[in-house]
């Protein structure tokens, strides 16, 4: 009795003892899992037992310098894994840090041969069937930000970039060992910068080099942009800044005020013949280089024009020339006062103008600085001036002028729709009715691009932010500087650059490049959702939790307590209720991960606008047992004839 009494002792230490380390454990910051379907491994299966044997070992053996790299296994059971640590913490910190994270990131991407995630101190990427050493990694850069604006954005960018290139060239240079480097710099309004960046040490110098500058270029797009703080992290490499010291100690000093000089060491002679030769030098490099990128700015300006004049008079309703005088638009916008400026985007400022004519425009001012300034240009002329349709913004014409590039819009009275969602006041005049006036002439224009213009496009960037509202808030979309042209059989296309905004990339493209119509689709659902619930997609009411939104209405679907997510201003009378339901209903087949589950556009328009049509049971591959729903819903099955003549299967909830 007395040794049943002890074993059932020991058990319950043991027990409790388990659960005390995994609530020891934190959640990961950030993680990314493959989202692919044959990216799957199942339980206590050979490559099982090779992951769990490589990641119990990565804590003991790693180094001093914070990095470790090993495979384990052959063909399908391989397993490769990369960890690394942030240069400045020691190897005691690190080694913690490493144990943490091998057995959160493994329940956190649960069954999945591939992923990767991290703490602020570490970050470990493991990957089935190949070596991940020096190839380039699977995942998409993350974005992290500081909440708090910085003072004079321009100057603070501008810093920012000088203290990032300096490290960048420190931690590329740095060593076969740690390729890290940190630094702190004063902005404007003596604003402090700290800065730290890293690339893995198995890239070569060039490499790491090359990382770090595709990373900066995202600068842009990612929402720390003007901001006092932000991050940006990718499994070969990452960087972070703040405006205060976050970092464990500073391997570069503050870089002196200008105008100051270091007179506490005698200049030699030979110093200053040095010195006279590097400036010479640079001065040189610097001549040629302006001479080049004057010559290829004149030669890019011409082949511009040269197409943009190719395209005839019926592609465009105004009857007036495509290309604006920069007089004309000086005068249009009063010399692009303050006073006209409507907003501030990713590539640069849009002014209000008013042409000679009377006619009233929206000028968007491309950054002269803006490294895909010139592709997302000649994006927008070549296409937008080409499409013609109610619910896209028309573009009336463009303007090139030495460095100065312009695109002459229509002007949309009532700015963009995130304006009026995501502002408790100005919310309340969107009723249901205008929100699904709003949602039907989006579904209209997108299914435009898909299928009813000469051009196929898929538009990659479709959000709140996008869609402009006229005089009557009847939508138009707007900016088609990331949208892709797709030939009349092409399906689906691949890149190696994701652009766009997180949260609203469908997932196979966000994680892997690969986008389609339905790319689209994924995009349209969580707008859907946004304008249902006037939350944006980053995170929900759940604030303990801090859900994005599509996992919180998945969540609340599985509950049966959908009628969460309505905005409070529109809950009322059992009709539109009825409408509300059913479209979120439609907006959860539109994000549903399975690429091949989602409805095309036209399958969604008519949806949104038969309230007859049964519905399918969307499923999500996080939880396929979608219809499960606590017993608050009954599912009943029918079979429907689409408009193309095949047979579906379709499913529509009916209260109880």
């Amino acid at each position: 009795m007395a040794m049943t009494i002890q074993k059932w002792l020991l058990f319950l230490f043991l027990h409790l003892h388990l659960h005390v380390l995994l609530l020891a454990q934190p959640d990961l910051q950030y993680k990314q899992c493959s989202v692919s379907d044959t990216d799957t491994y199942t339980e206590k299966s050979t490559y099982h037992k090779n992951l769990i044997s490589l990641l119990s070992s990565l804590s003991k053996k790693i180094d001093k310098y914070g990095f470790y790299n090993a495979s384990i296994g052959q063909n399908s059971d391989m397993v490769s894994a990369i960890v690394l640590c942030r240069g400045d913490v020691d190897l005691e910190g690190c080694r913690s840090c490493v144990s943490d994270i091998a057995q959160v990131l493994v329940r956190s991407c649960p069954n999945k041969t591939e992923a990767f995630g991290g703490y602020d101190d570490c970050m470990l990427q493991y990957s089935s069937n190949r070596s991940i050493i020096g190839a380039r990694s699977f995942s998409t850069p993350l974005y992290m930000w500081n909440t708090e604006d910085a003072s004079r954005h321009k100057e603070f960018n501008q810093t920012l970039i000088k203290l990032l290139d300096n490290l960048r060239d420190l931690a590329a240079a740095a060593g076969r060992f740690r390729k890290y480097a940190s630094g702190n710099v004063t902005g404007p309004k003596s604003q402090p910068i700290f800065a730290f960046v890293q690339c893995t040490p198995d890239l070569s110098p060039q490499n790491c080099s090359d990382c770090l500058t595709e990373a900066y270029g995202d600068l842009p797009e990612c929402p720390c942009y003007n901001m006092r703080g932000g991050r940006i992290i990718g499994a070969r490499c990452n960087f972070r800044y703040e405006s205060y010291n976050f970092l464990k100690h500073v391997s570069l000093e503050a870089l002196p005020p200008a105008g100051k000089d270091d007179k506490t060491a005698p200049i030699r002679k030979d110093d200053k013949t040095a010195r006279t030769v590097i400036i010479m030098v640079v001065v040189i490099v610097v001549i040629l280089i302006g001479c080049i990128s004057i010559i290829s700015m004149k030669r890019q300006k011409r082949k511009l024009v040269d197409r943009v004049q190719t395209i005839s008079a019926d592609d465009i309703s105004t009857t007036e020339s495509l290309q604006y005088d920069f007089s004309t638009i000086i005068v249009a916008t009063n010399n692009f006062s303050n006073a006209n400026k409507l907003g501030q985007g990713g590539f640069g400022p849009v002014y209000k103008g008013m042409l000679p004519n009377g006619q009233e425009v929206a000028v968007k001012r491309l950054s002269v600085d803006s490294g895909q300034g010139y592709l997302k240009f000649k994006n927008e002329v070549l296409l937008v001036a080409r499409l013609q349709h109610r619910n896209l913004v028309k573009l009336l014409g463009f303007c090139l002028d030495g460095t100065e590039r312009l695109l002459v819009y229509e002007f949309v009275p009532n700015a963009s729709l995130d304006h009026f969602l995501f502002d408790r006041v100005k919310c309340r005049q969107l009723d249901w009715e205008m929100r699904s006036k709003i949602i039907g002439g989006v579904a209209r224009g997108i299914l435009y691009l898909h299928e009813d213009s000469r051009l196929r496009i898929i538009h990659r960037d479709l959000k709140a932010s996008n869609v402009l509202l006229d005089a009557e808030m009847n939508p138009k979309i707007s900016d088609f500087g990331m949208a892709r042209l797709f030939a009349s059989n092409e399906t689906q296309g691949n890149t190696s650059r994701i652009v766009g905004t997180y949260g609203y990339m469908a997932p196979e493209y966000a994680m892997h490049g690969k986008f389609s119509v339905k790319s689209d689709v994924f995009s349209f659902g969580v707008l859907v959702l946004e304008i249902i619930s006037s939350q944006r997609n980053t995170c929900s009411k759940k604030e303990e939790s801090m859900e994005d939104l599509v996992s919180y209405v998945w969540s609340n679907w599985r509950e049966g307590t959908i009628t969460n997510l309505i905005d409070p201003v529109l809950r009322g009378s059992t009709g539109p209720n009825r409408d509300i339901m059913r479209y979120i209903h439609i907006a959860l087949l539109c994000v549903q991960d399975n690429v091949a589950n989602r409805p095309h556009m036209s399958a969604v328009l008519l949806m949104l606008s038969s309230c007859s049509l049964n519905l399918p049971v969307p499923h999500n591959d996080v939880n396929p047992q979608i219809s499960s729903m606590s017993g608050s819903s009954k599912l009943t099955e029918s079979k429907l004839i689409s408009s193309s003549g095949s047979e579906v299967w379709i499913t529509e909830l009916y209260p109880r």
